[in-house]
């Protein structure tokens, strides 16, 4: 397995020491013998634990860094990982206008690298600006038709995160038993991949199931949690909700 797909699925996993260890020695290795894929990839693993962490300036310091590192090499390629967590940590902290944009740029970068996958990806990003913003419809019709280009590619990885997208727009049109019920199904299909979700989505996860609790009280969330968490992804989308 390649740096890159290790450090990836460790991060992945929840273990941010190992990635911390791997991502420090990868930056020594890398940087003695001039391999500037591998020092931008252990950069931008450290700008992730450095954002899971919380530690939102300390995240832009180290995606500037691995940013950089890709602007020298001249490989486009390099630097869409380091644009992405830079849009991150502008949504995280609230400047929605300026990720709104950021995400626009590398669905573009992406599109030009024919990254389909990691195009749809961004495109939920974006999803969740507009979200943010207040504009429902188009949060609603970019989360739609990102979730049926996932199931229709079969792209497993990424079946989670159209489920965080359900509790998200079920929280903001303030429907809190359904987003109840879709925390239950993101959190068995985290799960169910043995993942955890990425620092962004688990803040929105971690929000809307703050409300739901509120709205509804720990008992009737917690109903209407199992009854998700008994759901098939498909089956929790085959009621009508876009």
């Amino acid at each position: 397995m390649s740096f890159s797909d290790e450090v990836r699925a460790a991060f992945r996993r929840g273990e941010t020491e190992a990635v911390v260890r791997m991502s420090r020695a990868e930056i020594d290795r890398a940087h003695a013998v001039g391999d500037l894929a591998g020092e931008v990839e252990a950069r931008y693993a450290l700008a992730r634990v450095a954002i899971r962490g919380g530690d939102l300036p300390e995240g832009e310091v180290r995606a500037q860094e691995a940013l950089a590192v890709a602007l020298r090499s001249g490989d486009r390629a390099l630097e869409e990982r380091p644009r992405h967590v830079l849009a991150a940590v502008a949504r995280m902290s609230g400047d929605l206008g300026r990720a709104r944009e950021l995400y626009r740029e590398n669905i573009a970068l992406n599109e030009a690298l024919d990254r389909p996958e990691t195009v749809n990806s961004e495109y939920h990003n974006l999803a969740c600006c507009e979200l943010g913003l207040g504009n429902l419809d188009t949060a609603r019709e970019l989360f739609k038709a990102g979730r049926e280009r996932v199931f229709e590619h079969g792209w497993t990885d990424f079946v989670p995160y159209v489920c965080v997208a359900g509790v998200a727009l079920a929280s903001a049109e303030g429907d809190h038993a359904r987003a109840a019920r879709m925390v239950g199904v993101t959190d068995a299909a985290f799960a169910a991949l043995g993942q955890v979700p990425d620092p962004d989505d688990a803040a929105d996860l971690a929000i809307a199931r703050t409300a739901a609790i509120e709205a509804l009280g720990p008992t009737e969330f917690a109903e209407q949690y199992a009854q998700g968490q008994a759901l098939d992804p498909r089956e929790a989308f085959d009621d009508g909700h876009d």
